[in-house]
């Protein structure tokens, strides 16, 4: 476990690391597509793999890393023949990270092992989830506490956060989203857990999201596609930056150009709504006691499972504006419903315009047909406690 809290680092004291991963979460790319990492000393790895649910000096944790390792390097030689030369294979994982941090031929093969390891880690932690005996509720309390304790800490060390809300969505918000969506998939609803970070200045925006990648939203599980900034132009921001624009310099290249593609948007979101958000896999230990109730075949799992999350950070000037008019969340609701009510025909039958013959549905309007509740306040935390009543309570769009 971390001794002390992580050191928090102001937009001019950014690593080169930090510069990659907020590139990669602002353009919605892929981990998979790096080429190596960027972590400069064993602290930096321990924070980083404490964020995922491992504690490099539990033997628990270093048992399953070693075991999701082995795996890696031997579907890589099935598949493959890559071969891995002995010290890189007898590298633990937090070795394996400064190694694929450095250069030479034994970068790579870290860097290969480790984005196996990757996966495999992702898709045994959803094999095991599907056989723990937790609700979809249950698990959404595991990573608010996860996230509140982290981000308490960071209003406790002064960060420059003024506001976090956390919230769930209730039956009728999931109802009425995929109805309005082509995807008409569960599955396709990424924002049923969602959290908004509001801080003091645009300025503080990058800061806080570098900060939140390393220690509590892991960015290599961030999911990739599922980006939207409109609020940071994030290559003005490195050009005017001496430092970021050193950096800059020695960025790896990637596959596919950032912000080359159009992010991607919400068709019912005003133009003029500003914010960066995107979605991301949190990890989380599973309690002792639930581990307990599942079958010999989940033992070896591992004890981390992962819930999808969507988080938003916006200033406080912009989020105030992002309440007002088209951009806020009332006019949001009122867009999505009135689609939804298309697809189901419902205006033509409330006007009676559908003639009812035989066996057709017939729909009669009552006072029972009141509007979709939004984000509910009920399951609303927000900190520190709002205080001024023109400030709305609701959650992401």
């Amino acid at each position: 476990m971390p001794l002390q809290f992580p050191v928090y680092r102001q937009l001019e004291e950014l690593r080169l690391l930090d510069v990659e991963n907020l590139r990669l979460v602002l353009s919605g790319n892929s981990v998979i597509d790096w080429r190596r990492l960027d972590f400069e000393s064993a602290e930096e790895v321990r924070e980083f793999l404490w964020a995922h649910g491992f504690d490099v000096d539990d033997p628990a944790s270093q048992a399953r890393m070693e075991a999701v390792k082995n795996q890696a390097i031997a579907y890589l030689a099935r598949n493959f023949g890559f071969s891995v030369p002995k010290p890189v294979a007898e590298a633990s994982i937090p070795e394996l990270i400064l190694m694929a941090s450095g250069k030479g031929h034994r970068q790579l093969c870290a860097c290969t092992i480790l984005k196996v390891v990757h996966v495999i880690h992702h898709l045994e932690a959803r094999e095991l989830l599907s056989m723990l005996p937790i609700s979809d509720q249950d698990l959404f309390q595991l990573v608010e506490q996860k996230v509140y304790r982290m981000l308490g800490g960071m209003l406790a060390h002064g960060l420059p956060i003024v506001e976090f809300v956390g919230g769930r969505k209730n039956k009728d918000s999931l109802y009425t989203k995929l109805l309005s969506k082509r995807e008409t998939h569960a599955a396709e609803i990424y924002d049923k857990l969602r959290f908004k970070v509001v801080v003091r200045e645009q300025s503080d925006v990058l800061p806080v999201l570098a900060f939140l990648l390393r220690h509590l939203f892991p960015f290599n599980y961030t999911v990739p596609g599922e980006s939207k900034n409109t609020l940071i132009d994030f290559p003005k921001v490195l050009a005017n930056v001496p430092r970021l624009a050193s950096l800059f310099q020695k960025m790896q290249p990637l596959q596919e150009k950032p912000f080359s593609q159009p992010l991607i948007d919400n068709v019912f979101s005003a133009p003029n709504y500003r914010v960066v958000h995107f979605v991301t896999d949190v990890p989380v230990r599973v309690p002792d006691e639930l581990l307990e109730n599942t079958p010999p075949t989940a033992w070896s799992l591992g004890k981390v499972v992962f819930a999808k999350t969507e988080l938003q950070i916006v200033d406080r000037e912009t989020d105030i504006h992002n309440e007002i008019g088209e951009a806020s969340h009332e006019a949001y609701k009122a867009r999505q419903k009135e689609a939804v009510m298309r697809r189901l025909n419902i205006s033509e039958a409330l006007r009676g315009d559908a003639k009812p013959e035989g066996d057709e549905c017939v729909f009669e309007q009552s006072e029972q047909n009141s509007p979709i509740e939004p984000f509910s306040t009920s399951e609303n935390r927000a900190f520190p406690p709002r205080k001024s009543p023109r400030r709305s309570k609701k959650g992401s769009q």
